[in-house]
């Protein structure tokens, strides 16, 4: 096991490394920017270090600093958690030449899977489903033209490099493509620094389902079952769950399969998420996430298993703890992401919180890092933390989390507890099984009625 680990990260996902860390005896070693310095990861941790102003491009998106930190503090290793450097290949290869081990897939895991064309070149060959489209090299804009005849409308234009919707269009007829095609290619250059795209079919009302993948440096990949994250905004995840509803267990085990098996093809080490969408009981793979989940919780509380710690000890070159069969689904798990924001017209709301008071009871888990007094930057993700609750059956789950998020008191700021509680109030939301639409058209339908 290693001895110490540097997390390069902040907010809530730092606490939470940290706790497991603790746990396993490893020396904890925080770094802040100028506004994280009363920040609760860095009170948490045997030691913190100073990497630079407020802003993240200046802080905790500056690689050669955090290795800098890392060498001095003798770190042997550095967790990312997740976004800013946790799937950044350039990073990974940079720990491993200042002799720190990458809590993380090998780089050429991240680039291979970084952009969606070769990601899904790759899981076509592993015998992964994909959406029907073009994913190819050629970008002349009549060649994508045709490609998208053929395919069918409506189609998806989607940035290669892209994410979170960005350089993303909706066609539904030809003669409307090429403008698409522009602004597509237009937004993904400026966001991403790469104008390339594929076309895809569009699926008309998919949910999203995930799954999770855990592999070793022996050989070793198992699946942890799937998430369903349909319920979601502008292509941000507002609630997840797990086990997904409706999905059988024939079905679970013959795509989790297949996710396990292209993991041992390419090599993959760590943990690791295969996103679908899924209609009609059909998977099309859509990309993979070479990191820990902001939703990985919902996973645990069902398996059992400490995903952190598993990523900790796959690092050190330990071979993976469980094997496929130990891997059992017991009860049901949901997650609402508490946000520093406006309920319903998103804007965010940074802010000091002057009141506190995290909800409690059986079944409840509260991943966070905030406190009275905590004063909420306006530089970051406006993520406050996670209300996750266990219930040995769906029903139960929902009734704990409508209670959690009734007793949760933040105040100060605003929040989005508000939307949570509708959610959880909406008789589709609670049979289960909305498409990736859902709260977008519910949102809409809201303001009609307002």
């Amino acid at each position: 096991m290693l001895g110490s680990v540097l997390i390069a990260n902040r907010g809530e996902i730092a606490c939470r490394v940290a706790r497991t860390a603790k746990r396993l005896g490893l020396r904890t070693i925080a770094v802040y920017s100028e506004a994280d310095r009363g920040a609760l990861h860095v009170r948490m941790c045997d030691e913190a270090h100073a990497i630079g102003p407020a802003p993240a491009a200046e802080s905790y998106l500056v690689g050669a600093r955090v290795i800098e930190v890392a060498r001095k503090a003798g770190a042997e290793c550095i967790h990312p958690g997740y976004g800013f450097l946790s799937e950044n290949a350039e990073f990974a290869e940079a720990c491993a030449a200042a002799g720190v081990v990458f809590v993380g897939p090998p780089p050429a895991a991240i680039r291979a899977m970084g952009l969606k064309d070769r990601a899904k070149a790759l899981m076509e060959k592993a015998g992964v489903p994909v959406v029907p489209g073009y994913h190819g090299e050629r970008q002349e804009p009549s060649f994508l033209r045709e490609k998208a005849y053929e395919i069918g409308y409506p189609v998806l234009i989607k940035a290669v490099a892209g994410g979170g919707g960005k350089g993303m269009r909706r066609v539904d007829k030809h003669a409307e493509f090429e403008a698409a095609l522009e602004g597509a290619q237009r937004e993904a250059k400026a966001s991403f620094g790469d104008a390339r795209v594929l076309v895809e079919k569009y699926v008309g009302a998919p949910r999203h389902i995930e799954i999770q993948v855990f592999a070793d440096g022996h050989g070793n990949a198992i699946h942890l079952n799937e998430r369903d994250c349909s319920l979601q905004r502008r292509h941000q995840k507002v609630i997840e769950e797990a086990p997904a509803p409706e999905i059988t267990p024939r079905l679970r085990a013959r795509i989790g399969e297949r996710c396990a098996e292209a993991c041992r093809k390419i090599g993959y080490r760590g943990a690791g998420t295969f996103e679908f969408l899924y209609e009609e009981g059909e998977f099309y793979f859509i990309e993979m996430n070479t990191r820990v989940q902001v939703e990985h919780p919902v996973t645990e509380l069902i398996t059992g298993v400490d995903i952190v710690e598993e990523q900790i000890r796959v690092a050190a070159g330990e071979r993976l703890k469980y094997r496929q069969k130990d891997i059992e689904i017991r009860g049901h798990a949901i997650e609402c992401r508490i946000n520093a924001e406006d309920p319903f017209s998103f804007a965010p709301s940074p802010g000091r919180i002057t009141a506190y008071h995290p909800p409690g009871g059986p079944g409840i888990r509260v991943d966070s890092h905030i406190y009275q007094g905590y004063l909420v930057p306006p530089y970051y993700d406006s993520m406050l933390g996670k209300v996750i609750a266990y219930g040995d059956t769906r029903d139960q789950a929902i009734r704990r989390m409508r209670i959690a998020l009734s007793e949760m008191v933040v105040e100060g700021i605003k929040t989005n507890i508000p939307l949570h509680q509708e959610l959880l109030a909406d008789n589709r939301v609670i049979r289960g099984g909305v498409s990736i639409h859902h709260l977008e058209r519910a949102l809409a339908q809201r303001a009609l009625e307002r």
